[in-house]
């Protein structure tokens, strides 16, 4: 897994024009980007220009995968700027390769006029869970209930709470965003998987091609990345090759600080076909 030096890395995107920038990649163990980095630059790119707002809600597409020993191209177009709202659509590429396309809401903060939230969920701590096989480094990852999502055999309910932190992040509402939305691309294709038996995470690109297909995560209250937030996830729907998954995030505190839907690809790996096709 990368570091965070990698990861603050990748968001340092280099001016290559008006609205025009390039960015290097984190460590792949796909052979493809992880979606998560594009949305992550997406959210540093639309908020450029954009002084005294954050992002509200960002929307990506992915069309393609893209090679991670490739730098990615970058072009924002500025659809509005206004006192409340503003909003960009970021285009990331490889050359004539389009990866992923996202539109980026920004706001600026006002004072409640009504406010509620929903819970916190009733699960462990982050203390509780062992470390994810999976994440090692400055990425740390908590499963709550110690459920292990790699095996095909451990069936359970399409749900799915994880605990995540990113280890000396920085102190930046920016690199917070958009180390969360990293983060959220990771667990909803694990979570539809959950009630199949046969099916399970480790079988991704191996037997199995998963990829996401779109992601919606909206703000609602900073989250430091650099503390405890946990993912609480559920899968309403798998069927026709396809699952569809929605998650709250919450700092440790209780505060509902973010939420997101995502679409993926579920189906059968082609006889001789490695990787994901979309």
């Amino acid at each position: 897994m990368p570091s965070i030096d990698d990861l603050v890395g990748a968001l340092a995107l280099e001016p290559d024009g008006p609205d025009r920038y390039t960015a290097g990649n984190v460590q792949a163990t796909a052979g493809v980007i992880f979606g998560g980095q594009l949305m992550a630059q997406a959210i540093v790119a639309g908020l450029a220009g954009h002084d005294g707002k954050r992002v509200k809600t960002l929307h990506t597409i992915f069309a393609r995968g893209g090679r991670p020993d490739v730098p990615v191209e970058i072009v924002v177009e500025r659809m509005h700027s206004g006192r409340a709202f503003a909003s960009s659509t970021v285009t990331i590429a490889q050359g004539d390769r389009l990866c992923a396309r996202s539109l980026v809401l920004l706001t600026a903060d006002e004072p409640d006029f009504i406010r509620h939230a929903d819970p916190f969920p009733v699960v462990p701590g982050p203390d509780e869970g062992a470390p994810s096989d999976e994440r090692t480094g400055d990425w740390q990852v908590r499963i709550a209930g110690d459920v292990d999502i790699n095996d095909p055999e451990a069936v359970g309910p399409p749900d799915l709470d994880v605990w995540t932190r990113f280890a000396g992040a920085p102190d930046d509402p920016a690199v917070d965003q958009a180390l969360l939305a990293y983060a959220t691309d990771g667990f909803l294709i694990a979570t539809a998987m959950r009630p199949h038996a046969g099916v399970g995470q480790a079988q991704a690109h191996v037997t199995v091609s998963t990829g996401v297909v779109s992601h919606t995560l909206t703000f609602h209250e900073p989250a430091p990345a650099g503390e405890w937030l946990l993912l609480s996830h559920h899968s309403p729907y798998a069927g026709r090759g396809r699952s569809y998954g929605t998650a709250h995030v919450f700092r440790a505190d209780g505060a509902l600080v973010a939420s997101y839907v995502q679409d993926a690809m579920i189906r059968p790996l082609a006889e001789g076909r490695t990787g994901t096709v979309l």
